[in-house]
This record gives structure tokens, C-alpha cells and sequence, in this order.
């Protein structure tokens, strides 16, 4: 696994931005590991930038520039925005997925779910789910137990790639689906992909 890929910049993860760049400095201000420096970055974007499921916002975010700027992103375009300041930070940080149950939104439909994955030095690969909080949701940041939004249930199962990039069907979904009723009625999924 070559590290440097995951500290790439791309078109989506663009973390020298500006506001990215001015955001990932005064959260690693006065940190002295990486791991103080990630769970700043992650209680920031669970905390800061509101669920666009949750919120039903009027508009689908994919950059992460437009996911700070906005302040809203489904948990993928939330999964960008993390990276993007983890990456500018020097962490290494990856694209993981779930797929679940979505029958909070729609009655019978699969779809995946986006989180990241951070090596920390002290110890390797280390998930985390910004996705927000809500009743019935708490995602923490404590290594090296890992504790997600979600726990799998019957037909749902974690892919087990650690991803450079944002998976190509999480992309077009959010470049096609602009509003909240869009997104709800297609999002994305990679049935076959255990």
C-alpha cells in the first residue's frame, strides 16, 4: 500500500483551498501528534457541518470546499471534506464504505455509506464515521476502539477496501442528484462489491 496516495490531492479532495487550508492549520494548532490533530478534524465535520439527510437540504455538496462552504454534505461529501483536512494536515486518510439499510429514507433499498479510514502512527489504519450524531447515533473518535454510526445489520456488510479516492458511484450520484428527493431515490450502491 503506497502511503502517498493517500495523501493526494484530487479535483474533490481539494485541500489547497483556501478556506480548507486556513481551517486545517487552526485545528492543528497547538497539537503535538497526529492523533490530536484527526480528532479535532472529526469533531469539527460530525459536529460543524450538518447531515444533509438529517437537515434535508436543498442542495448536494461533493467538493470539499463547497461542503465547508455550505456547511451541509451527505455522509460522502462529509467523508471528502474530513480528508481534505486530514490530507492537508500530512495525515494519511482513505475512502471506506458500508453498505446498508436506507429504509430511514425509502422502504426496502440498500445503499452504501461513506466514512474514512486515518492511519495514525501509533496505531495503523483507524475508521471513523463524521456522518453527525443524532437519536440512535454516536460515532467517537477514541483509539483504537473503533465506534461507528452504525452496526451491521442482517444484509449489510462492510466493503473491505480502503480507498485512495471517492468510489466512482458515490461520485456520479452526487454530481446527478442536486436536491434532497434526488439523492434519497438514487443513491449510490455496489451490490456484488463484498
Amino acid at each position: 500500500m503506497n502511503m502517498s496516495n493517500f495523501l493526494e490531492e484530487t479535483g474533490i479532495i481539494n485541500f489547497s483551498h483556501p478556506d480548507i487550508q486556513a481551517l486545517a492549520l487552526l485545528l492543528s494548532n497547538g497539537c503535538e501528534i497526529d492523533e490530536e490533530i484527526a480528532k479535532k478534524c472529526f469533531l469539527f465535520v460530525r459536529d460543524e457541518i450538518q447531515h444533509s439527510g438529517d437537515c434535508k437540504s436543498t442542495i448536494t455538496t461533493l467538493i470539499a470546499s463547497d461542503v465547508l462552504k455550505y456547511k451541509t454534505g451527505w455522509c460522502y461529501a462529509k467523508s471528502h471534506l474530513l480528508a481534505a483536512l486530514l490530507r492537508a494536515n500530512k495525515i494519511p486518510t482513505g475512502f471506506c464504505y458500508q453498505r446498508l439499510s436506507c429504509s430511514e429514507y425509502k422502504d426496502d433499498v440498500y445503499c452504501l455509506h461513506g466514512l474514512n479510514a486515518i492511519y495514525l502512527k501509533n496505531y495503523g489504519w483507524y475508521k471513523v464515521d463524521a456522518r453527525g450524531n443524532k437519536e440512535g447515533l454516536d460515532a467517537q473518535f477514541n483509539p483504537p476502539i473503533e465506534k461507528l454510526a452504525f452496526e451491521l445489520q442482517d444484509n449489510e456488510y462492510n466493503l473491505p477496501t480502503i480507498y485512495e479516492k471517492p468510489l466512482v458511484e458515490v461520485v456520479t450520484a452526487l454530481e446527478k442528484n442536486k436536491t434532497y428527493e434526488e439523492m434519497v431515490n438514487n443513491f449510490p450502491d455496489c451490490l456484488g462489491q463484498e
